[in-house]
């Protein structure tokens, strides 16, 4: 047999062996992964400049297109900001830009509001838990204070999307753990514009309910009743689905895009 073939043909000595070819990663691809490691590794920290482009054309041995892929990848990636046409700063994805990206990946892979709900049953509570335990007092007014927009907002039958998901952002920072805040919000993204269109525009009970939720879980954040805050969140959970399946959706079925973003409800100064 010729040495040298991609692959071996079956003989008596044995079985064959039949290998797929090597897939050659373009250059700007590398270039980017290298840049990226060096910010994981804090080698590069967010606002450090990036090198420019004849620098970077002189470290890897490229030419200027490819170091502009490579600087497009990592703007697209949130991992440079752009300060002028010419210059770049290292950045960090914020927990809206991951957002948007995991809301692609749940639709590019046809999820269930089923598998959202049931993540956001896993992490809900827990994080509930934990801010009945590590919650300041400043925090806790703080809450107060937006659930009295949210009041508003219920009275005024305007979007409750935003306030609703600037209640969970502030508990979910109360816990004070920082995987859990970005995992229960780039849920909660997904779910909330969702259940507005399905739900508060159309089962008028609903945002009346979820108020009433609200309340209960600031009153056990205050106690620093851990069970009660958990299980207020279990409830406003399993509510959440009540509702969605009240207004006659399949949440077996994968998610669509809503149709449009809601504005964000701003806390008065």
């Amino acid at each position: 047999m010729a040495e040298g073939g991609a692959a071996r043909q079956t003989t008596e000595a044995g079985p064959a062996f039949a290998f797929d070819k090597l897939k050659r990663v373009p250059s700007y691809r590398m270039l980017a992964e290298a840049v990226t490691l060096q910010i994981l590794d804090g080698r590069l920290r967010a606002g450090d400049p990036l090198p420019t482009e004849a620098q970077l054309c002189e470290a890897f041995g490229v030419n200027r297109s490819t170091v502009r892929e490579a600087v497009r990848v990592l703007e697209e990636a949130s991992l440079l900001r752009r300060e002028t046409s010419r210059r770049f700063v290292i950045s960090h994805p914020s927990n809206a830009d991951l957002g948007v990206q995991f809301e692609r990946m749940v639709l590019l892979q046809e999820i269930s509001f089923q598998e959202l709900w049931e993540t956001v049953r896993a992490v809900g509570p827990a994080m509930s838990r934990l801010a009945a335990e590590r919650a300041t007092g400043a925090q806790l007014d703080a809450l107060e204070a937006h659930l009295a927009l949210l009041q508003q907002a219920v009275d005024a039958h305007t979007s409750l999307v935003e306030p609703n998901i600037v209640f969970d952002d502030m508990v979910a920072r109360m816990s004070g753990n920082r995987a859990l805040l970005l995992a229960h919000e780039t849920m909660w993204r997904q779910m909330y514009p969702r259940y507005q269109a399905a739900v508060f525009d159309h089962v008028p009970a609903a945002s009346k309910r979820m108020l009433e939720s609200r309340r209960a879980l600031l009153a056990a954040l205050r106690r620093r009743d851990a069970d009660e805050a958990e299980q207020c969140t279990i409830r406003h959970i399993v509510d959440f689905k009540r509702g969605y399946e009240l207004a006659q959706k399949q949440i077996a079925a994968p998610q669509a895009a809503p149709a449009a973003r809601p504005k964000a409800v701003r806390k008065k100064a």
